[in-house]
């Protein structure tokens, strides 16, 4: 078996040196090690050897899919399954939408348009017939005074792709996209998918049934909220719950603590919370994926549109580090920017709530965190570890400004120049 020999890298954590990889693991590192008559040997020429980074939570699916913009959407023509699929809608800039102005729009097509959050499709009344919407039950389903859908659908992702028997888009392409950033494990956070769909590269985690959306559109009860996570850990794993509002977050904690805790319990997103609330958190072991380039690609808007009294307390990250949460950074993808760089940039430097800025080290820690332990101490380069590396063209004190040359996953390249 042909192996691969990285010669005089910077050795996340070691120092200047070498690393030979030999049947998807690291079998050797050290200084001034010799090929192997069927080594291919890379100069690492002092740049970074780290191992693979980790974004903690997006959605695969979403990503691939094929979809227009939301500007592009008067001239676009619908997919080989007759609908067409729109992104990037925002309330703001756009407008109120429900199916008469989508009807006004583009009435002649099944038409589907998210909205940017994710949290929300609005389906105009063709979509809405085919999908049966008028007699369906699902609590998503928004209705005006005499019960007429009127074409807002809140969390209802999954019921949409039961109707519509849909299948997942090829991830070839979104993996190769992901390994140019250097990305060699993801965490899946799309309520109920299937892990035997998402076949790309990465090593993946799938939260699938584990995921629980605690929706400020229909609030569950506390009992309810706390069967559900007691269902969840019966299967066995900790629950990952989604919490946006500060509501949203006192309300999963006291789940939690009628349901009782698993290890590895987490909150998705934690997007307001204080320092009390952080201590909390912490008290309890709960640990926190965040999104930073959230803030910075719609700082100004949460700005504008959250309670005064919640702007100091919007996407924590310092808070949460000082109170001994353990944190992860991640992308949320593709409602946030799947570069790992810009994630770090992001961390390190936003401008709402610069008191929750962390360094970059401290960021970069977190990517490279094993994914069954988000925010925990990272994986390493030695003996025996899996070969999932990335190698920079820089040292990492200048991670970001560097380029990935190399992304290597289970021992194979998985992105060259």
């Amino acid at each position: 078996m042909t192996g691969l020999l990285i010669r005089d890298a910077e050795l996340y954590g070691i120092g200047r040196g070498d690393c030979r990889v030999r049947n998807g693991t690291i079998a050797e590192v050290g200084r001034g090690l010799r090929p192997a008559p069927d080594d291919r040997v890379l100069d690492g020429a002092g740049g970074a050897l780290l191992p693979g980074l980790a974004d903690h939570h997006l959605h695969l699916a979403a990503c691939a899919a094929p979809a227009t913009d939301f500007p592009a959407l008067a001239h676009a023509a619908p997919g080989t399954d007759g609908w067409l699929r729109v992104t990037g809608y925002d309330d703001v800039r756009h407008g109120p939408l429900d199916r008469d102005t989508l009807d006004r729009l583009r009435g002649e097509v099944p038409l589907r348009v998210q909205h940017r959050s994710g949290a929300l499709w609005v389906v105009n009344s063709a979509g809405l017939d085919r999908l049966g919407a008028a007699t369906a039950t699902h609590p998503g389903i928004e209705r005006d005074h005499t019960g007429r859908p009127t074409g807002r659908l809140w969390r209802a992702d999954a019921w949409v792709r039961s109707v519509l028997g849909a299948t997942v888009p090829d991830l070839a392409p979104l993996g190769r996209r992901l390994a140019a950033f250097g990305i060699t494990h993801v965490t899946d956070a799309t309520p109920g998918a299937d892990p035997a769909d998402l076949v790309l590269p990465q090593h993946v985690l799938a939260l699938g049934t584990r995921k629980l959306v605690v929706s400020d559109h229909h609030l569950p009860t506390l009992d309810e909220l706390a069967e559900q996570i007691r269902e969840v850990h019966a299967r066995g794993g900790p629950v990952a719950v989604h919490c946006v509002t500060r509501v949203a977050l006192v309300l999963t904690i006291a789940a939690i603590d009628l349901a009782g805790g698993l290890p590895g319990d987490r909150i998705e997103h934690c997007a307001v919370a204080d320092a009390a609330l952080a201590g909390e958190l912490a008290r309890r072991g709960l640990r926190v994926v965040t999104q930073p380039t959230l803030v910075s690609l719609r700082g100004d808007d949460y700005h504008d549109r959250v309670e005064p009294e919640d702007r100091q307390d919007l996407w924590p990250y310092a808070t949460l580090l000082r109170a001994g949460v353990r944190v992860a950074p991640s992308s949320d993808a593709p409602y946030g920017d799947p570069d790992p760089w810009a994630c770090l940039r992001a961390a390190a430097g936003r401008e709402l709530g610069p008191h929750e800025r962390v360094p970059v080290e401290v960021a970069l820690r977190g990517m490279l965190s094993p994914l069954t332990d988000p925010g925990g101490p990272p994986r390493r380069i030695t003996r025996g570890a899996p070969a999932d590396l990335v190698l920079l063209d820089r040292p990492v004190a200048e991670v970001l400004t560097a380029t990935v040359r190399t992304t290597i996953i289970s021992g194979e390249p998985a992105h060259e120049p």
